[in-house]
C-alpha cells in the first residue's frame, strides 16, 4: 500500500514537579526569556487547543511566556524537523511531538531526522481520544452499517484524517480487518478535516478528539472510539476492540527539544510542564475533549521514544506503508 505524499514533505534525569510556582533556577538562570513551542496541527483542534493550555500554565511557573507556534503539514512533523534542524540546545526552541515522528522515517528512504538521536524527550503529557465521526443526517448509525455499505461499494468512501500517517494507519488496519477499500484524504489537521464533513465533501472523519464539543452539540454522530474504554462523555459510543476489531488509537504525546540539552535546564522544563498538567485550566481542557493524562518523566520518556520506534517500522512493514 502506497500513501499519498500530500501534507508530508541525551538522558537527562527527571525531577519531581515543584509545588511552588517559582522553580529553581541552574547556573545561568534558565529561563531569562520567552520560549517557543511549536505545535504541528492548524489552530482550533484538540492539539493547539490542549497545548495552548498547558503552555500558558506552565509559562506562569517558569515566569516567561511560552508561546505556541503552529506548523501545520507533514503529519503534524514540522515542528519536530525544525527543533531537529535549527534549535540550539539552550530549551529555548521546543517542539510538541506527534507519533509521525516515529512511524515517518520508516517509511522515508532518506529521513529527515533521526528519531533516536536528534532529540532530547523532556516530557510525555497527554494521549488522544478519537474515533470515527459522520454527519447527523448520514445513513449509517453504526459503525456495522457503515462497513456494510462499505463492502457492498469499494473505494467508492472517502474519509477524512489529519494528515497522512496519523490516524490514517488505524483505518488501514481496520480496512484490512473488515475486508473493506475506502479512499483516505489527508488534511493538515483537525479543523479542515472536520469542515470538510460537514460541508459533505468527505463521507466519516476518523479525527482526534477535536470533535467532542461538535459530537455534544449534534453536528456529528461518532460511530466508534479507538480507546481502550469507552469515553467518559460518550458512554454509549463502543470501542472497536468491542466491536471485534483490534484497532487502538490511543496515540500519546509529549514535549521534546533538540539533543545535547543540558540537564539542568531539561529538569526546570520538565518540573514545570508536569505541574502545569494538574493545573485547573488544564484540566478543564482534557475534560473537554476527553484526553487522558499519559505523563512520563525524561527518562521514562526516552525508554519509551526507543520502544515506539521499534514498534512503529513494525507497523510500516506490516501495512507496506511507503511515502511517493
Amino acid at each position: 500500500m502506497r500513501l499519498p505524499r500530500r501534507g508530508l514533505l541525551a538522558l537527562p534525569f527527571a525531577s519531581p514537579a515543584l509545588a511552588q510556582p517559582a522553580l529553581a533556577q541552574p547556573a545561568g538562570r534558565f529561563p531569562d526569556r520567552s520560549i517557543r513551542m511549536l505545535v504541528g496541527w492548524t489552530p482550533g483542534g484538540a492539539t493547539d487547543i490542549q497545548m495552548r493550555a498547558i503552555c500558558e500554565a506552565a509559562g506562569r511557573r517558569l515566569g516567561v511566556q511560552v508561546i505556541v507556534e503552529n506548523k501545520p503539514g507533514a503529519s503534524g512533523t514540522l515542528g519536530v524537523q525544525q527543533v531537529a534542524r535549527e534549535a540550539r540546545p539552550d530549551g529555548y526552541m521546543l517542539s510538541q511531538v506527534p507519533n509521525g515522528t516515529f512511524r515517518l522515517p520508516a517509511m522515508q528512504a532518506r529521513p529527515n531526522w533521526d528519531t533516536l538521536s536528534d532529540f532530547t524527550w523532556v516530557i510525555r503529557l497527554v494521549g488522544y481520544m478519537g474515533g470515527v465521526v459522520v454527519r447527523p443526517d448520514a445513513p449509517w448509525k453504526t459503525l456495522g452499517e457503515l462497513v456494510t455499505y462499505a463492502r457492498a461499494n469499494p473505494g467508492k468512501i472517502s474519509y477524512g484524517t489529519p494528515g497522512a500517517n496519523t490516524t490514517e494507519v488505524q483505518l488501514q488496519r481496520f480496512a484490512r480487518q473488515a475486508g473493506i477499500e475506502w479512499v483516505p484524504v489527508p488534511f493538515r489537521g483537525a479543523s479542515p478535516n472536520l469542515h470538510a464533513l460537514l460541508a459533505g465533501d468527505i463521507h466519516f472523519s476518523a479525527e482526534t478528539s477535536a470533535w467532542s464539543d461538535m459530537a455534544i452539540e449534534g453536528r456529528v454522530r461518532p460511530l466508534a472510539v479507538w480507546m481502550t474504554e469507552r469515553a467518559a462523555r460518550f458512554p454509549d459510543v463502543p470501542t472497536f476492540r468491542e466491536l471485534g476489531y483490534d484497532v487502538l488509537g490511543e496515540s500519546t504525546y509529549g514535549i521534546v527539544g533538540p539533543r545535547g540539552m543540558d540537564p539542568g535546564v531539561v529538569r526546570v522544563l520538565h518540573d514545570a510542564f508536569k505541574d502545569a498538567l494538574d493545573d485547573p485550566a488544564h484540566l478543564a481542557v482534557l475534560n473537554r475533549f476527553d484526553m487522558p493524562q499519559r505523563y512520563m518523566n525524561t527518562a521514562d520518556y526516552t525508554a519509551f521514544a526507543v520502544e515506539q520506534f521499534a514498534e512503529e517500522r513494525r507497523t510500516v512493514q506490516e501495512l507496506g506503508l511507503k511515502m511517493e
